[in-house]
């Protein structure tokens, strides 16, 4: 365009136009660069965070903490805060059954009876269900955490994995506040939880990752705050659930959002979440561990999608469940099948696994029922992400969203509570 209007004016000066004609091609050239320079700079957006300025480079790949002040990790100074170990009392810490004995956050015995498939001896060092819960009157509350290892997950964020996440309200009216934030390639961090200009009385319930370990975990409170227990819970009674990734709460974004944890908030006992990545394999010296948490409210049974092909799960059910049965005669136990996967639309073979075995399982407690155990029960969970939409409720097609385990919260409640109404009477 700009040459063009160059050789027009070569035209319209006719007495000029050999000189203008002779130049014409080179001051075009420079006009043109000179122009495009001044359209394209104007046309860049300028982006400044404080008084950093800085162009968008297109092709290096985006960084959202400098695009976006509420993505950066906070930097508080945290010098003056007193830190507790929730060890000691008046704390209270839920979910790990054999804590008193060791003093460690670990779900499993570490010096067992008899050994622990190598899998699940590992997987019980990740503190999934972990609670800790107090009263405090601090105006500001933070945690320092040494883990065992940094966040590794490639489908699980970093905050459900390793991180924590605070609750306020007593039990069975609790409301989430916040969750840690932390450089995700460290294995220790520090990160503020509430930080309020006054002092109030607050009960705190404070979530343990989900999979990965804790060797240690401080408390930061105000110097002069007051830490008091919490209330009871209306029953010692725990609510024990063995399982697979999924009990264990992969993939929640955060610690809350664990199905064990959401119903532990709306159900006021406490829950100890036994689920194995994978390895919830119904062996029978994980049963057999499993049956010395002494006087448990509920043994749930939700391992099928680790049991592989329909005649294994049949193996295992039955003296898994007799091995429970034997050292709690009369404590309710619920086999829950799983839930729908999205390749089950697809694959008729995997919806044909699904069936067979949820026959089985439904059989089986049929068929123990019938032989005089009127405690055991059977949930179908093919339905506890709703019924057309299940696979929208995942993050791979198996794995629940925090969607995913609301729904399975949900309608595992009902179930729960009919089951537990002996515990809760005093509601």
């Amino acid at each position: 365009m700009i040459r063009a209007a160059v050789f027009f004016v070569c035209i319209y000066n006719k007495e000029r136009s050999v000189i203008l004609f002779w130049y014409s091609g080179l001051f075009a050239a420079i006009l043109e660069s000179l122009l495009s320079d001044r359209f394209r700079l104007s046309s860049e957006k300028k982006y400044g965070i404080g008084d950093e300025v800085f162009m968008p480079e297109p092709s290096k790949s985006v960084d959202a903490v400098k695009l976006d002040k509420n993505m950066a990790l906070e930097k508080r100074v945290m010098d003056d805060l007193q830190w507790l170990s929730p060890l000691e009392a008046p704390f209270h810490i839920a979910g790990f059954a054999w804590l008193k004995q060791e003093k460690l956050y670990r779900r499993l015995p570490s010096s067992p009876a008899e050994l622990l498939p190598p899998a699940v001896d590992i997987l019980a060092n990740c503190t999934a269900g972990g609670q800790i819960r107090f009263t405090t009157n601090s105006s500001r509350l933070s945690v320092r955490v040494k883990l065992t290892g940094p966040s590794n997950m490639y489908h699980m964020p970093a905050t459900g994995q390793c991180g924590f996440d605070c609750y306020l309200g007593e039990p069975g009216s609790q409301h989430y506040l916040s969750t840690t934030r932390f450089d995700h390639s460290k294995s220790e961090y520090e990160a503020s939880l509430f930080n309020w200009t006054i002092q109030r009385d607050v009960c705190v319930t404070l979530n343990f990752p989900l999979y990965q370990g804790v060797e240690e975990v401080l408390i930061g409170v105000d110097s002069d705050a007051l830490i008091r227990s919490v209330p009871p819970y209306p029953s010692i009674n725990p609510v024990v659930i063995y399982g697979t990734s999924i009990t264990q709460g992969g993939c929640a974004t955060r610690p809350g959002m664990a199905y064990s944890n959401i119903l532990s908030r709306s159900i006021p006992l406490e829950f100890i979440n036994l689920g194995f990545s994978g390895s919830g394999l119904g062996e029978i010296e994980v049963a057999r561990t499993i049956a010395d948490i002494p006087d448990p409210a509920l043994l749930v049974l939700d391992y099928e999608a680790n049991s592989g092909p329909a005649e294994k799960l049949a193996a295992t059910l039955t003296p898994f469940i007799r091995i429970l049965r034997e050292r709690h005669p009369i404590v309710p136990i619920l086999v829950l099948s799983k839930i729908q996967y999205a390749g089950e639309r697809f694959y008729p073979d995997l919806l044909e696994l699904h069936e067979d075995r949820k026959a089985i399982q439904k059989s089986t407690v049929e068929r123990l029922r019938d032989e005089g155990d009127l405690h055991i029960h059977y949930a179908d969970g093919s339905s506890l992400l709703g019924e057309d939409d299940a696979e929208e409720c995942t993050v791979d097609g198996v794995h629940p969203t925090d969607l995913g385990f609301l729904r399975m919260a949900r309608s595992l409640e009902p179930i729960f509570r009919e089951l537990l109404k002996d515990k809760l009477e005093v509601e």
